[in-house]
């Protein structure tokens, strides 16, 4: 008892090789897992409606739809009570794609579809959604893609017989 007393009485070392193999690996897989991150904001105004989606959203332009307005990229666009419900189209959200385009286009001429992901309430009428849609169209932003939040797979129970 008292040789494993003496050697317990010394002080305890730090392999230090193991150590920093671990901090080595660590830094690795943070390193490969970082681009594996959420690329919407997201905004308390709006909540997204859900869907077992698959495919990763890509980084283009935002429009987020809540109760009160319309925003693009960050900018206020048009308060949703100032929409005229007898056009097909909006034409303030018209003019800032339009805007957003010919930007786009400067900085990179060989694009060839512009896309724009659209982010709004799970409850936003359904003539709103379509006329923000049919203003994009008119844009040209032929790549129109819709946000949801991610939830997993519902399984439905066996019917009864």
């Amino acid at each position: 008892m008292n040789r494993r007393l003496g050697k317990m009485k010394g002080s305890p070392t730090l392999n230090l090789v193991s150590l920093m193999d671990i901090f080595t690996i660590l830094v690795f897989f943070l390193m490969v897992n970082s681009s594996d991150v959420e690329i919407l904001q997201k905004n308390d105004s709006i909540k997204l409606p859900e869907s077992i989606a698959e495919r990763k959203p890509r980084e283009n332009i935002m429009i987020l739809i809540n109760d009160n307005e319309i925003i693009v990229q960050g900018r206020r666009v048009i308060k949703v009570d100032a929409i005229d419900r007898r056009n097909d189209t909006i034409s303030a959200l018209t003019t800032e794609l339009g805007h957003h385009a010919a930007r786009s286009t400067v900085s990179n001429p060989d694009a060839p579809e512009r896309a724009v992901t659209i982010m709004g309430n799970h409850d936003i009428p359904y003539h709103l959604l379509k006329q923000v849609m049919a203003t994009c169209a008119d844009a040209s932003y032929t790549d129109i893609s819709l946000a949801v939040t991610k939830t997993a797979v519902k399984k439905s129970a066996a019917p009864e017989v």
